[in-house]
């Protein structure tokens, strides 16, 4: 059974569970906060590459650790324990409204800042429509996460097979958060579960063995893309320099390095009205007011 969504419950979900956090100090260092869209391991070896890169070229030391969920990023920017975090569309529009969270940057893929949500299913499941996961096992990324779960659980609403939320747990078997796209899509993708609810572009996560094993079978209106935000407080100073150094990163010399911060093909200022969209779904869902 999941729980009641509140916008409240949601951002203390994982409160103070961070993983490798650092102390806060006085210092200058500026912290960054990454979710676990992919597997953690392989994010702490980018995480040492890219904060490298971000302490030569701002000439500040940097730092960056990864935490449990987008709830914990959430905290950690509340708390001051990090400055700046790369998270999804919802738990931004949550942490605005929560702490005055600043957008600085979307992600872009194949020239565009948006995405769809989709409803991924092994090939060989039989599973053709949303109406064939009645009574079926579902893994979802995270609770708050928009492509990784309120979309892709629209789409059932949209298709008349639940009035809300409320009604997902009567539908499916059991609904599973996985913690992160690659999760979700491995227990789809070994059996685990019937169905993954993750981003357009989650089957990438997946072995090169895995990739053609796996169909979707419905995709969400566009979604802004993934954004970093800014703990309200943090120097405008720094937040302006952090912004063009990573606007640099579009740059043909520096497109590389891009690899290490979940792979997009660039990034572009935050427009804050294109997230309007993702307001109005939360407010639907009752984790906006």
């Amino acid at each position: 059974m999941t729980a009641p969504l509140t916008r409240r419950t949601l951002l203390a979900t994982g409160l103070g569970a961070l993983l490798a956090a650092p102390a806060l100090g006085q210092d200058t260092t500026l912290r960054l906060a990454f979710i676990p869209q992919e597997n953690p391991d392989k994010l702490l070896g980018d995480i040492e590459v890219i904060t490298g890169w971000l302490s030569q070229e701002l000439g500040v030391p940097v730092e960056g650790f990864v935490t449990i969920d987008h709830a914990a990023a959430v905290e950690a920017l509340r708390n001051g324990d990090a400055d700046i975090s790369f998270m999804g569309a919802l738990p931004f529009v949550l942490a605005e409204a929560e702490i005055g969270a600043v957008p600085l940057l979307s992600e872009v893929y194949r020239g565009e800042p948006y995405y769809t949500g989709r409803i991924f299913v092994r090939r060989d499941s039989g599973i053709t429509s949303l109406a064939d996961l009645e009574g079926r096992d579902i893994a979802f990324a995270d609770p708050i996460s928009e492509s990784g779960y309120l979309y892709p659980l629209a789409e059932f609403q949209r298709a008349g097979l639940i009035s809300g939320v409320e009604e997902a747990d009567t539908f499916f078997g059991r609904i599973f958060f996985a913690g992160g796209y690659q999760q979700a899509m491995q227990a789809m993708a070994q059996g685990l579960v019937a169905a993954a609810g993750a981003s357009q572009y989650a089957d990438l996560l997946l072995t090169p063995e895995q990739q053609p094993q796996v169909t979707w079978i419905a995709e969400s209106p566009r979604i802004p893309s993934h954004v970093v935000i800014a703990r309200p407080g943090l120097d405008k100073g720094l937040r302006a320099r952090f912004v063009e150094t990573m606007m640099r990163l579009n740059d043909p010399v520096h497109r590389d390095m891009l690899q290490y911060l979940y792979g997009p093909d660039g990034y572009v200022r935050a427009d804050p009205e294109a997230f309007d969209g993702v307001r109005e779904m939360a407010r639907e869902y009752g984790l906006l007011s």
